[in-house]
């Protein structure tokens, strides 16, 4: 089922002749559970011609490295060949994404596109609006409820948030049916890159190379991501609620390097925890809050707050806090290289920041004290702001997504609320690492970050 509210034209160009129907997918990087794909397939079918895909390959992304870009083309390649089984051409094409996109669409009936929220996707497509000859029509594919369907307004925290999406999920948690293509376009020719040959293909962008690839520890694409997931269901759910705060154990799914490159689809997700719910309630309850609630305010937050990426966006309580304590004394501090070489007194947090660079990834519970320690240790919060985004952008997969601008925004009061005032802090959350002594064995977390890096080839792959 595609809901009405997904479906948005972004001009009003009316109807040409053409020789397919093309979906430029960009966010949505695969070839089941996506809204875009299969709208294009109805539409494909309605007019009698082919579909057609293409995604534009730059190295002029914001942040890009080769960590990022051998995680996207592992999934590329495969979902290439997923689409070819459907017959449908697929070409990855290097270039400006919409520049990819208006070229193909010289040739096409209707273009398609999938949805982001980010400010430079957002400029893509209304560039291609623009210019395109004929209709553009985005499908919103990575969220469960639609943005402005959710709500019409930036949220203030989860708690406002919740109610508003849970009053939809009926009518978006349900299945989408994927069509088969009554015209096959594998008989096209189009000009494209091989995703598959990564190491050639990477060795002529222009990358940062300084953060390696971790496919020992990430391999990408959506069969990987629904291995984990099922392993993650059958072995590691009935434990979530307990242990999602643990950063000892592996108690979680570890989807979010995959939401964040659309390789797997946050509806299946959904759906096959719901699937499972009855047998585990508590933790299916867990997980949708994540999933649903959490990761679908970041969206919203970023839709609604242009400046997402800013140290002025913040919340007006927490920035007179923070500024107000600006001048305050540091016991600690910090230059950008030595907590990026995880170089601090303190032993948990070089771990998570070891996790981050060896794995491209951190548990979710020592991100949130990874983060307060860089505002208590860095000269200013502007300059802790600019420190985290540079770090999570750089190292995480996960990273320049709209849950990385909310989580680094909860760092300063996003989403939170005033707490006891205290030096550096002011009002905005405090963690302490007697805390994590406390509620965790953040000893063994340590250990377990000592042994991935010893033994990488040991890890969950």
């Amino acid at each position: 089922m595609i809901q009405e509210t997904r479906i948005q034209k972004l001009n009003s160009k009316g109807l040409q002749t053409g020789d397919y129907v093309l979906y430029w997918m960009q966010q949505s990087q695969r070839a089941e559970y996506n809204h875009a794909l299969e709208y294009a397939v109805r539409e494909a079918d309605r007019r009698g011609l082919p579909v057609v895909v293409v995604f534009g390959l730059t190295d002029r992304y914001p942040d890009a490295n080769l960590r990022h870009y051998t995680f996207m083309l592992e999934g590329l390649k495969e979902t290439r060949a997923a689409l070819a089984d459907r017959g449908i051409r697929m070409a990855v094409q290097q270039g400006q994404p919409d520049e990819a996109a208006l070229q193909a669409g010289r040739n096409a009936a209707l273009i398609v596109c999938d949805r982001g929220y980010l400010r430079h996707q957002i400029a893509w497509r209304e560039r291609l609006a623009e210019k395109a000859d004929c209709a553009v029509v985005q499908v919103e594919s990575d969220v469960v409820v639609p943005v402005e369907d959710a709500s019409p307004k930036a949220e203030y925290a989860a708690r406002t948030f919740r109610p508003k999406i849970h009053k939809h999920l009926d009518d978006y948690l349900v299945k989408l049916p994927e069509a088969e293509p009554r015209h096959s376009s594998l008989h096209l020719e189009l000009d494209g890159v091989d995703p598959g040959d990564t190491v050639a293909l990477t060795s002529e962008m222009s990358l940062d190379r300084d953060v390696s690839p971790v496919s020992v520890h990430f391999k990408g694409g959506t069969g990987e991501a629904k291995r984990r997931f099922r392993e993650f269901i059958e072995n590691r759910l009935e434990r979530y609620s307990d242990n999602s705060n643990q950063p000892q154990t592996d108690d979680v799914s570890h989807m979010s390097p995959y939401l964040h490159f659309g390789q797997i689809s946050p509806l299946y997700l959904a759906l096959k925890i719901k699937a499972v719910e009855k047998e585990y309630p508590k933790a299916s309850a867990d997980y949708l809050e994540e999933l649903l609630v959490r990761r679908e305010l970041a969206v919203n937050f970023v839709h609604y707050t242009s400046d997402y990426d800013r140290f002025g966006m913040l919340p007006e309580w927490a920035l007179k806090t923070l500024l107000a304590h600006k001048s305050d004394d540091r016991p600690h501090r910090y230059t950008r290289k030595q907590m990026e070489n995880a170089e601090t007194h303190d032993p948990y947090w070089n771990a998570a920041m070891n996790e981050m660079r060896h794995t491209g990834f951190m548990h979710n519970y020592m991100r949130m004290y990874w983060g307060k320690k860089v505002l208590e240790w860095c000269n200013t919060p502007e300059y802790a702001f600019q420190t985290l985004l540079y770090l999570n952008n750089k190292y995480f997969l996960d990273g320049r997504d709209p849950a990385s601008y909310a989580n680094v925004g909860w760092i300063f009061g996003l989403h939170d609320r005033a707490w006891k005032e205290r030096p550096i802090f002011g009002k905005v959350r405090y963690m302490a690492a007697s805390g994590l002594e406390r509620k965790c064995d953040i000893d063994g977390y340590v250990r377990k970050v000592d042994d991935r890096m010893a033994h990488p080839s040991d890890a969950d792959s």
